[in-house]
């Protein structure tokens, strides 16, 4: 079976597996932060280090289960969302690998310590170490890109889904109200005494 052929099952798996990753990530220790007063390391998980991370990823967990029933336009829409989503998380996350700002770990170290301001964070920082989670996350977002990809150049070719969701006709139902109609004026003549059946 072709990609193209296999596109909504590949599309729907990857932008989960995506979004998972992400809100995994996102409660986890991106940043380990050595203090120069020789106190305890603090900790600063990847909610903290990227705010935008959960709520992204809550996003592109609800593209890919929407994406399992979207029609073809919605399913277009959904791609160029998800490749922005993960242009945006990439562009995010990949100063934190090269060199962690200071604003990544400032409200962290501030709840931790009490100390606030540029300076008094800047004494008390040794040095801000990056885990694995920020590498597994970055992955993650190159996954979406080349999902989203995928979606946008087998989107037309996906088989018509969804059906069970979709209203279906009645018997006798031409979808033009005739149906509607028939009942009352069938209920009007049984309020007269008629029976609309001869």
């Amino acid at each position: 079976m072709s990609i193209a052929r296999r596109g909504r099952s590949l599309a729907v798996s990857g932008f989960l597996l995506a979004g998972a990753v992400g809100i995994i990530s996102s409660t986890q220790t991106w940043l380990t932060v050595d203090r120069a007063d020789a106190g305890a390391a603090i900790l600063v998980p990847g909610a903290e280090a990227l705010p935008l991370l959960a709520p992204l990823s809550l996003a592109v967990l609800a593209l890919g289960a929407a994406l399992s029933i979207a029609g073809p336009i919605v399913r277009l829409i959904f791609a160029v969302v998800a490749a922005a989503t993960a242009v945006l998380l990439a562009w995010s996350t990949v100063p934190l690998l090269v060199a962690p700002p200071l604003s990544a770990v400032a409200p962290t170290v501030t709840d931790t310590t009490g100390l606030a301001g540029p300076e008094a964070l800047s004494e008390i920082i040794a040095s801000i170490t990056t885990s694995f989670w920020p590498v597994l996350a970055l992955i993650a977002w190159v996954l979406l890109f080349a999902t989203a990809v995928l979606v946008l150049v087998t989107w037309r070719r996906w088989k018509a889904g969804g059906r069970r969701y979709r209203t279906e006709p009645v018997a006798g139902d031409h979808g033009d109200g005739d149906s509607a109609v028939d009942a009352i004026e069938s209920w009007d003549e049984l309020s007269r005494g008629t029976d609309p059946t001869r």
